[in-house]
């Protein structure tokens, strides 16, 4: 099981390596080229609505709802009602999401008035920020279609996943981030606003990706014409779980938004350098979180479709399955937690500090990073312990828990005003810390599953390693003054060493505390 599970692991990390580097140069492209003043602000405020949506409709709560359904499906080997089950979800979500992408487009200034408050009370008034609301407005009609394309690009990706085929999903992103980087280069020159350019290159992004899904589909014989079925016993079930799922996994999401409201009547600059932050913060993030639970869920959902046949063997496997993601996020999330912390100013300096990205930027940007990183551990535990709910289509619970920590953020929000945005980054982490908490402690009440023994250990020795690499990169690295001197290549060959530090000091202490292959690969 675990071997398995380790290989598709390794192919969905690849896979998101590759994608989360491109997205880090198409970053690097955005700073650039806008910087973190009001076109940045307006960009990065008109891709997040729709992303926002994209992963509560189509990666997250969808996603959820629909794997452990299909394998019910899948499970019973007949072909047609699993093409037939298919074509119905499909047709049925597809036609909700293009009711939603139109009325979005229709209604764009009310969407931006909705999310960007205080961009909208300076237009009534003539304000200062009045451009930004009409500017929000425009992009926002060209970026919402990416979320009917996505829709159908988690929908593929989602039924390739449940097959074995992980690869296809986790390349998609590469063609966004390449189509974005293109229009950034050779669009944006040309236009007025830069902005603009980076907007079609989302529109642009979102179709290639939905078009490179297809041949895969073909290939695995699922490529169906799409049907309304609203009453279709499936697409019911999938219903039903979903709504919950809406809040349920997409709580950070919802987080981050609330942030974005807020932040709407903070000093411009302020969603920029929350943005460029949890950029980074992304990328551990969706390298080690999102491709773990990407792998586990479908194996989580089949073990719980086989109780019916040996439920003391599938409970048993369902805890291994669950047991070894944890000790996964661990193993990588706290070296990079740790990592992160030390060399956040490095780290944004080295990537976006030329064109309009200031120091000054990097410095406010490294405040807010501090503060997301404190939950990134969190964040990433939330993807796998969420899954052991989702999988066995309780979707109830973890709504109930997403409430209760978005309802803590908004409390956490107001009791950070007055550290301005860093005081939201901080108020998100502890949100996240508190998800992920019960979450846990719901599992373990109804004796789904408990940290192991084996883990707890585990966890001790990684913590160790990895509070010692620690200590030798910050003891190595210079200061932001020495940085700021270093020319950009000499910068990038001190932050590539420092990284190549950090991970041959860490692995060396955990093989020097005992851990071995078959630490990761045993059962318990």
């Amino acid at each position: 099981m675990s071997k398995r599970l380790l290989k598709s692991g390794i192919i969905v990390s690849s896979m998101t390596l590759l994608s989360r580097v491109l997205g880090l140069v198409r970053d690097v492209v955005i700073a650039n080229i806008i910087g973190a003043g009001a076109a940045a602000d307006v960009f990065l405020f008109a891709n997040r609505i729709p992303n926002f949506l994209r992963r509560l409709f189509a990666e997250g709560a969808f996603s959820q709802a629909f794997v452990p359904v299909l394998a019910e499906y899948q499970k019973s080997g007949d072909i047609s009602k699993t093409r037939e089950f298919i074509a119905k979800v499909s047709g049925t979500l597809g036609g909700l999401v293009t009711i939603v992408t139109a009325l979005a487009m229709v209604g764009s200034p009310v969407v931006a008035a909705i999310f960007g408050t205080g961009w909208f009370v300076d237009w009534l008034n003539d304000g200062p920020n009045a451009e930004k609301f009409n500017q929000a407005s425009l992009l926002l009609k060209i970026t919402f279609p990416y979320l009917w394309f996505i829709t159908f690009v988690a929908l593929s990706g989602a039924i390739l996943n449940t097959i074995g085929k992980f690869g296809v999903m986790s390349f998609s992103p590469v063609l966004l981030n390449i189509a974005m980087i293109c229009t950034a280069l050779l669009l944006a020159p040309h236009l007025d606003s830069p902005d603009l350019a980076l907007a079609i290159g989302i529109f642009i992004g979102g179709l290639l990706q939905f078009l490179f899904q297809l041949p895969f589909l073909r290939q695995a014989g699922l490529l169906v014409k799409p049907k309304w079925a609203w009453h279709d016993i499936g697409v019911k079930k999938i219903r039903t779980l979903m709504i919950p799922a809406l809040f349920g996994v997409s709580v950070s999401q919802i987080n981050l938004l609330l942030d974005t409201f807020i932040a709407s009547f903070l000093m411009t600059g302020s969603i920029s350098w929350l943005y460029y932050s949890d950029r980074l913060l992304e990328f551990p993030l969706g390298l080690f979180g999102i491709a773990i639970s990407t792998v586990i869920l479908p194996t989580l959902a089949r073990h719980h479709v086989n109780r019916s046949d040996d439920t003391q063997k599938s409970a048993v496997d369902f805890r291994q399955t669950m047991d070894w993601g944890v000790r996964m996020i661990l193993l990588l999330g706290v070296p990079a937690m740790i990592g992160i912390a030390v060399l956040a100013e490095p780290m944004l300096l080295t990537l976006f500090m030329r064109g309009q990205f200031l120091l000054h930027d990097v410095q406010a940007a490294a405040l807010s990073l501090w503060g997301f990183n404190a939950g990134l551990l969190s964040f990433m535990l939330i993807k796998i312990l969420a899954n052991g709910y989702y999988a066995r289509q309780d979707t109830k619970t973890p709504v109930k828990i997403g409430i209760i920590a978005m309802v803590s953020n908004m409390g956490f929000n107001l009791l950070a005003i007055p550290f301005s945005y860093v005081g939201l980054a901080i108020a998100s982490a502890m949100s996240a810390t508190l998800n992920a908490y019960l979450l846990y402690r719901g599992l373990a009440q109804a004796d789904i599953y408990h940290f192991s023994k084996k883990s707890a250990v585990f966890f001790s020795k990684v913590l160790l390693s990895a509070l010692i690499m620690g200590t030798l990169v910050w003891y190595f690295s210079p200061d932001l003054i020495t940085w700021n001197a270093m020319h950009l290549l000499t910068r990038i060959h001190w932050l590539a060493w420092l990284i190549s530090l950090a991970a041959m000091s860490y692995f060396v202490m955990l093989i020097l505390l005992g851990i071995r292959k078959q630490d990761l690969l045993a059962k318990n």
